[in-house]
């Protein structure tokens, strides 16, 4: 009689704000600069990665998120993937459905692979993604589908996940390329509220944005260090960087509860706490 529940709660993402229940993680056990494929990492290529450092806010991240009752799957890290740590990327779970995604960087293919390995011994059924799309291109907010056009996102993606999610009204929101994924430049907090860095934006998609939710716009140099990109856990709980004051601030003014963890070795490869996490259950 409860096999049929207990099933479909094997994966389940409605929105970006429900309940945490289970989340893939990688360890940054082999982080790098290998290639630069944004501005954060061209300000830090020389410097690099300090990975005892990155692996330390990793556990703080990973131990928090378990404080708060989330179930944390880690997949395993390999010397191949230098960027493995951004789990968001590699699938993304829509209502019931997860797609294991297209990647589009040539450092980044077969991080994927990873994840279907996981997957099938899990028994757990996906979908593979044709025609290249990241998951940091993809926010669901119930029955909308927000898929960032970018280079790591194609309009022929949108395509394929209209024909394969048709109960989903899909919004294509272009924006500034150099900014990599949308998540980098626009989030959802609440049915209500969302996160925006406008300059990444034409003036038609930030209106269209905002006649949706009340926006909470990010300055250049807090998007910079990440600032749009937070992780919800539900109850208005959110991950955020202590440097990240201003966002931090205005979040606490609508009632929000800011987790503040320090992730400023990780964010040197240009992305942090939804870079970093794939939500397989929400509630």
């Amino acid at each position: 009689m409860n096999a049929p529940e207990e099933e479909a709660s094997l994966t389940q993402c409605h929105t970006e704000y429900d309940t945490l229940r289970r989340v893939i993680l990688c360890q940054p056990k082999f982080m790098a600069i290998e290639e630069v494929i944004n501005d954060v990492q061209k300000k830090y290529e020389d410097e690099n990665i300090n990975v005892e450092l990155a692996m330390k806010q990793h556990e703080e991240f990973e131990k928090t998120l378990k404080e708060h009752g989330v179930e944390v799957i880690k997949l395993p890290s390999s010397e191949q993937f230098p960027e493995q740590v951004f789990t968001r990327d590699i699938g993304f779970t829509v209502g019931d459905d997860i797609f294991v995604s297209e990647m589009a960087s040539d450092i980044r293919k077969g991080e994927e692979e990873v994840l279907e390995e996981w997957l099938d011994d899990e028994d757990i059924p996906f979908q593979t993604t044709t025609d290249r799309v990241e998951g940091g291109d993809v926010i669901v907010d119930r029955g909308t589908l927000y898929v960032g056009i970018s280079s790591r996102t194609s309009k022929a993606a949108v395509r394929k996940l209209r024909h394969d999610l048709p109960d989903y009204k899909i919004v294509q929101v272009p924006f500034d390329e150099k900014y990599l994924h949308l998540d980098c430049v626009f989030n959802i907090l609440s049915p209500e509220m969302g996160l925006i860095f406008p300059k990444a934006l034409d003036q038609k998609t930030i209106d269209m944005l905002s006649a949706k939710h009340k926006l909470i716009e990010v300055s250049e140099e807090e998007q910079f260090t990440m600032g749009t990109n937070v992780l919800s856990i539900g109850d208005k709980k959110v991950f955020s960087l202590p440097q990240n004051k201003n966002v931090n601030a205005q979040m606490r003014a609508h009632g929000f509860e800011v987790i503040e963890v320090d992730f400023s070795e990780i964010i040197k490869s240009g992305g942090s706490f939804r870079c970093c996490s794939m939500p397989v259950v929400r509630e």
